[in-house]
């Protein structure tokens, strides 16, 4: 039977047919927990913060450390499914994130907490790089187009829905947890993915999968740990000498990983990045953007929820709805960006966002100047809404911009790689949070008094620093394609696939 008849049944029979939207509903499930999770923890902090007594340096490290570890095994985690099966994989990893879910929800103290999220986030490495490949392999290349367009919208809904669920589980103070809901959520939609996922899911693997590159994936880390850490916690430890030596010594970590990167590829041809990527001017810069970009994401929603919650004394739920306008204004820009605007402006689209970005952002130090902690939620909204659509003017669009000029093949390892990049961003931009907001509050000196005013200034600051990154990252989008084409054409059998994963032709799904 030749692999087009072998496909039909799954793609045209009613029990096959009910099965593969069954699994995509688990899979995209998945998916939303993790977009969630990302978001929901930023509205309790404060409430965490106060729970269990943690220092500014534990607060930084219960968001980046998330960030951190998902960005070192996204690509591993492709290649994991790759090899042992993406079903296999996907089981796997939700099952460590609803265990560390729930070790975050009963966490004691603030380390546990930390190392919890880090076991979070890890465990998200496993999961998220099998969601589009396995509805890759599940569903026909001319239906990608309709499922690929829910996957966006549940990208909006989780941007949306998460900052809001945080706020009210955390005011709602169920069952007198406080802010433990927000991880135990997740324990019984878990449980639930993971037993659909056994019948309905259908395991697939690559036919020619890459081996593991785990030096590539140590040295990455360590040089990223020797970056973030010091800048975490060097604040609270009075920036000591071995600090700055660690932060220096990660440059000629991360040269010895190229080099030996390079050696990988002459070795077995399967490095952790393909490096001959970076010869191509648009994708260079476009990871250049992606990371800096996620600094600029990193650094803003850690210190605005920090600004609203104890700066200005606004209670979880008064935050999250504070910030509606501006999520709401990202998925409306985000649609409209990439239905009307770049297929006629092209990149000019993307800059034209960046600067609208940086004129919310200014917008917004100019009010916490003039009003103080006397600000109120609805004069947040039109600098809000101004970032939230130069955000949107950005994020949907990049992707396709960065990809525009690479090869064909090396389409889904460039993906893997931009995703991987923008998480390393942000867990960067976390731990520059120590320097931007909390390096210009003196503590010890700080009566109650003028704590509001205080983080009112810092924010301020670090606001500034967000406009000068994305005046940056506007100068840097000039490499990019002046009209980013369409990287493969619909339907085409080689469609990239997001976490580095080639293209493979579906199987049936009759199991």
């Amino acid at each position: 039977m030749s692999s087009q008849q072998a496909r039909k049944p799954a793609a045209t029979g009613a029990g096959s047919d009910r099965r593969r939207w069954i699994a995509l509903a688990i899979v995209m499930t998945a998916a939303f927990m993790d977009l969630v999770d990302v978001t929901i923890v930023n509205i309790a902090i404060p409430s965490i913060e106060r729970d269990l007594g943690a220092s500014f340096g534990a607060i930084q490290w219960i968001t980046a450390g998330y960030a951190l570890a998902f960005a070192a095994g996204l690509i591993t985690g492709g290649r994991l499914g790759d090899i042992h099966g993406r079903r296999r994989v996907f089981l796997i990893g939700i099952t460590a994130f609803t265990v560390a879910s729930a070790l975050c929800g009963f966490a004691p103290n603030a380390d546990t907490l930390v190392a919890a999220r880090l076991l979070q986030g890890a465990s998200a490495a496993l999961m998220v790089p099998q969601v589009l490949a396995i509805v890759h392999v599940t569903f026909p290349a001319h239906e990608r187009g309709k499922v690929f367009g829910l996957f966006g919208a549940i990208v909006g809904l989780g941007a949306v829905s998460g900052p809001l669920l945080g706020a009210l589980l955390t005011q709602w103070n169920l069952f007198g947890l406080e802010w433990r809901p927000i991880f135990l959520i997740n324990l019984p939609v878990g449980v639930a993915a993971l037993v659909l996922g056994r019948k309905y899911i259908t395991e697939s693997k690559a036919p020619r999968a890459l081996r593991l590159d785990l030096v590539g994936v140590a040295m990455v880390t360590l040089a990223l740990l020797m970056l973030v850490y010091p800048l975490t916690r060097g604040r609270e430890l009075d920036w000591p000498l071995w600090g700055h030596l660690c932060m220096a010594g990660s440059v000629p970590v991360f040269a010895a990983f190229v080099l030996y990167e390079r050696h990988k590829t002459r070795k077995d041809g399967s490095p952790l990045v393909e490096l001959s990527l970076f010869r191509v001017k648009s994708f260079a810069a476009g990871i250049a953007v992606q990371l800096t970009f996620g600094m600029v994401l990193g650094i803003f929603f850690l210190v605005w929820t920090l600004y609203m919650q104890i700066g200005l004394g606004w209670s979880p739920l008064r935050a999250g709805l504070t910030g509606v306008p501006f999520s709401v204004a990202v998925s409306l820009a985000a649609g409209l960006s990439v239905q009307l605007l770049v297929p006629r402006f092209g990149r000019k689209v993307l800059q034209a966002g960046a600067a609208t970005m940086a004129s919310g952002v200014l917008i917004y130090i100019w009010e916490a100047g003039r009003y103080g902690t006397s600000i109120h939620s609805w004069q947040m909204i039109l600098p809000l809404v101004v970032m939230g659509v130069g955000m949107g003017l950005i994020v949907a669009p990049l992707t396709d911009a960065v990809l525009s000029d690479v090869p064909r093949e090396h389409a889904g390892s460039a993906s893997g790689l931009i995703n991987t990049t923008t998480q390393m961003g942000n867990a960067l931009g976390l731990g520059l949070v120590s320097v931007v907001f909390f390096g210009v509050i003196d503590e010890e000196k700080l009566a109650p008094s003028a704590v509001g005013q205080a983080f009112a200034d810092a924010f301020q600051n670090s606001l500034w620093w967000v406009v000068g990154v994305l005046g940056l990252i506007f100068l840097v989008m000039f490499a990019l394609p002046a009209k980013p084409r369409q990287h493969l054409e619909a339907g085409s059998p080689e469609e990239p696939e997001t976490g580095g994963l080639p293209a493979e032709p579906e199987p049936a799904l009759a199991r």
